[in-house]
């Protein structure tokens, strides 16, 4: 009686001269198997990176699929496993610093592992992340990593829980289960306490939505909360609201500011863009940075790191954020269910816009 040969024994099998694939066209895997002298499930555990090949037969099996130029049938593929390999992201702005460093973060994760992106553009616009939430049009996908804007909480929760999705920012404070964010309101804290150091006392936060919730209210709450420890009062005037969190948002809050009499020392801002725009316009009016107003925003963009001055920042940790969205939703696609929320890290980086140091020659 013959025995059915296991993994092991089936790599021992020896290589067959085959120089050419059945004339067919497009190489397959009985192809790529000839060639090696294997069997089809040995060149299937080899594409799919299991680890129960052999390594000189996983070389065998990976020139032959070099050299007959076999390429996995996608379509096939997809219909075995019953998912499509798609993942969506969606986020307010493409054009976003900030956003597009994210994006493509989170495109080489999911390539890591085997997985395509699709970016969604909402332009935090509440039908546009109403389709998202509710996968009207991203269909296709298996999952979706999500950076809500105008959704209330409940709305994002329940649709986060219908599909498998990531969201990215918190909503209420803290991270809730299916979340990847940072401490907004820990890292406002910060922020304030580091100005407070520098002497500063009439501090202004520049970006609020008028929405109560998401990132721009909790990094608002964050800088009243440092304001109220330090017993420094926030008159209304010092909370400026803007449209977008852009350069353009930015220089407006500003020009409101100075036409309004307000005084003040220093410039939270949500953002960093906005933060350059604020700067733009304290030079347009002939202040100083720092000197006259000390200005700091959160994200850390490249654009902040090459300012004239250059931009203090809270800095989340990017790489971070985009390998837990992917490695979590994965996860949900994979098992199903909730997955508990994180908090990644953050880091204030100190520069010439609140008297940190120049920075040094390259």
């Amino acid at each position: 009686m013959r025995c059915a040969r296991g993994p092991a024994e089936s790599d021992e099998s020896s290589p067959t001269e085959v120089t050419v694939p059945a004339a067919h066209g497009r190489p397959s895997i009985k192809d790529v198997a000839e060639r090696a002298g294997v069997s089809w499930k040995t060149v299937t555990n080899v594409i799919h990176g299991r680890d129960n090949v052999r390594p000189q037969t996983r070389a065998r099996v990976q020139e032959a699929i070099d050299a007959l130029g076999y390429r996995t049938n996608l379509f096939a593929r997809q219909l075995q496993e019953g998912r499509t390999r798609v993942l969506a992201l969606a986020i307010p702005e493409t054009t976003m610093p900030y956003f597009g460093e994210l994006a493509t973060r989170i495109i080489e994760n999911a390539r890591r592992h085997d997985h395509l992106v699709v970016i969604q553009e909402t332009r935090g616009d509440p039908e546009r992340e109403e389709e998202v939430a509710r996968g009207t049009r991203l269909h296709f996908a298996d999952g979706i990593v999500f950076m809500p804007v105008t959704l209330d909480p409940e709305t994002v929760r329940s649709c986060a829980r219908a599909i498998p999705t990531i969201l990215i920012g918190e909503r209420e404070g803290g991270s809730e289960a299916n979340q990847v964010v940072i401490d907004n309101a820990g890292s406002a804290r910060e922020a304030v306490e580091h100005l407070l150091q520098q002497g500063r006392r009439r501090l202004a936060f520049v970006g609020s939505t008028g929405r109560p919730h998401g990132t721009g209210f909790l990094r608002e709450q964050g800088f009243r909360a440092a304001m109220a420890a330090a017993g420094l009062e926030v008159p209304a005037e010092h909370v400026v609201g803007v449209d977008h969190y852009d350069r353009a948002s930015g220089l407006a809050a500003v020009r409101r500011l100075l036409a309004a009499g307000t005084d003040v020392d220093a410039l939270v801002c949500a953002v960093d863009t906005v933060a350059l725009g604020a700067m733009h316009g304290l030079r347009l009016a002939g202040l100083r940075v720092p000197d006259d107003v000390a200005v700091l925003g959160w994200d850390d963009i490249e654009d902040g790191r090459y300012a004239n001055p250059t931009l203090t920042s809270v800095a989340p940790d990017v790489d971070a954020v985009a390998e837990a969205a992917v490695t979590r939703l994965l996860h949900r696609i994979e098992h199903g269910g909730e997955i508990e929320g994180l908090t990644v890290g953050h880091r204030l980086v100190v520069r010439e816009s609140t008297g940190g140091p120049p920075p040094e020659p390259r």
